[in-house]
C-alpha cells in the first residue's frame, strides 16, 4: 500500500457516510447511548475528531504529538474518555464542524505527506497510507456504534477490505494481547466481498482456514458484534482460537459484544435514549454492549489504530490503543 491515494479516498468516503447518519440528527438523538458504555452520539464522534487532531499532529508536528503521547501513557485509563468528553460539552453543531474541519485538515496533509516518510503514533510509526487505514477502520467501527444505536442498518461497500486487511495483519498482536503465542504457521483467509468477490490472504493449502462474509469478518475483528452472531467459520483448532481473540485495534483485549439476547449492564449517559427521528426506510439493528478493559503493554501492528483503548469504542487504527476502532 505505498501509494495513499486509493485509501485516503476511501477515508473521505467513509466519513462522508457517517456525516450524513448524524449531519441531521436533533439535539436529542445526539444523547442517544450507543452500545459503548457510558458513550452518547455525541462521543463517538467527538473521540473520531479528538484522534483525527492526534493524527494531524502526528503527521504536522511530531513534536507536539509526542508530548500527546506522553500524556496517554501517563493516564491510560482516563485518557481517551477525557479527550471524547471534551468534544461533548459543545453543541451538536459546533461539534460536526468541528469534526468535518479536523478531518479535511488530516486529509490534506496527509495527501502532502512525502513518500515514504512515517509519522510517530501511539504504536509503530506509521506511513501516510496506513495511517488512512487506520482511520478509516475506526470511523467505520465508531460508525457502526453510532447506527445501532440509531437503529439503521448500513449497507457494506469495498471499503470493508482495508478493514479486513488491518484484521488479518493484526493476528499475532491478537494472540500476543491475549497472553497467548502466535501460531508459526500462515492462515487462509477468505471472505466474501460485498459484491461477491472474493479477498483471500496467506497461502491456499494452508490447514487452518477462515471463511466468511467480509462484512462479518470486521464486525468480529472491530468486536462490534459476538461471533455467535455471525457467519465467520474457522477450519483448524488454531484458526478456531484466533476466532475468539481476534481483534484489531492496538491495546489490551476488549471483552466484545455479548450474544444477541443476553442482558448486560445499563448504559451511563446523560440522557435516556429516545425515539430516533430518522425515517424508516432501512431496517433496524439494535444496540449491543461491550466493555472497557485495563492497558496492555503487548505492541500493536502498523496499522493498529488509535491510543490505547478498548475494543468497544477504536478502531483506533489505532486499531483502538488506551483505545482508537475501533470504545
Amino acid at each position: 500500500m505505498s501509494d495513499p491515494t486509493r485509501v485516503i479516498d476511501d477515508l473521505r468516503g467513509e466519513s462522508e457516510e457517517l456525516d450524513r447518519l448524524v449531519g441531521e440528527l436533533g439535539e436529542d438523538d445526539w444523547r442517544r447511548p450507543t452500545p459503548a458504555p457510558g458513550w452518547s452520539v455525541a462521543h463517538q464522534i467527538a473521540h473520531l475528531a479528538w484522534t483525527d487532531r492526534g493524527a494531524l499532529l502526528a503527521v504536522t508536528d511530531p513534536g507536539a504529538f509526542q508530548e500527546l503521547a506522553a500524556k496517554a501513557a501517563a493516564a491510560p485509563g482516563t485518557f481517551v474518555d477525557e479527550g471524547a468528553e471534551e468534544g461533548t460539552g459543545l453543541p451538536p453543531g459546533r461539534l460536526l464542524a468541528r469534526w468535518r474541519a479536523g478531518r479535511a485538515a488530516l486529509e490534506a496533509a496527509l495527501r502532502a505527506a512525502p513518500p515514504g516518510v512515517r509519522f510517530p503514533w501511539y504504536g509503530p510509526p506509521m506511513s501516510a497510507a496506513s495511517m488512512a487505514s487506520a482511520r478509516l477502520m475506526e470511523t467505520w467501527a465508531h460508525g457502526q456504534d453510532v447506527a445501532d444505536a440509531l437503529g439503521v442498518v448500513r449497507a457494506p461497500t469495498a471499503r470493508l477490505r482495508h478493514v479486513v486487511r488491518i484484521g488479518v495483519r493484526a493476528r499475532d498482536y491478537a494472540f500476543r494481547a491475549h497472553g497467548l503465542t502466535p501460531p508459526a504457521e500462515e492462515f487462509r483467509v477468505e471472505v466474501t466481498a460485498p459484491d461477491g468477490e472474493r479477498w483471500a490472504y496467506g497461502p491456499e493449502d494452508a490447514a487452518q482456514r477462515v471463511t466468511g462474509p467480509a462484512l462479518d469478518f470486521c464486525l468480529l475483528v472491530t468486536q462490534r458484534a459476538h461471533r455467535a452472531d455471525l457467519a465467520v467459520r474457522a477450519e483448524g483448532p488454531d484458526a478456531e482460537r484466533w476466532l475468539d481473540v481476534a481483534q484489531a485495534f492496538a491495546g489490551p483485549p476488549g471483552a466484545g459484544r455479548p450474544p444477541k439476547g443476553s442482558a448486560g449492564p445499563p448504559q451511563d449517559v446523560t440522557r435516556p435514549p429516545k425515539e430516533a427521528t430518522r425515517p424508516p426506510e432501512k431496517a433496524t439493528r439494535p444496540p449491543e454492549k461491550a466493555t472497557h478493559p485495563p492497558k496492555s503493554t503487548t505492541r500493536p501492528p502498523e496499522n493498529a489504530a488509535g491510543p490505547p483503548q478498548d475494543a468497544t469504542r477504536p478502531p483506533q487504527d489505532a486499531p483502538r490503543p488506551p483505545k482508537e476502532t475501533p470504545r
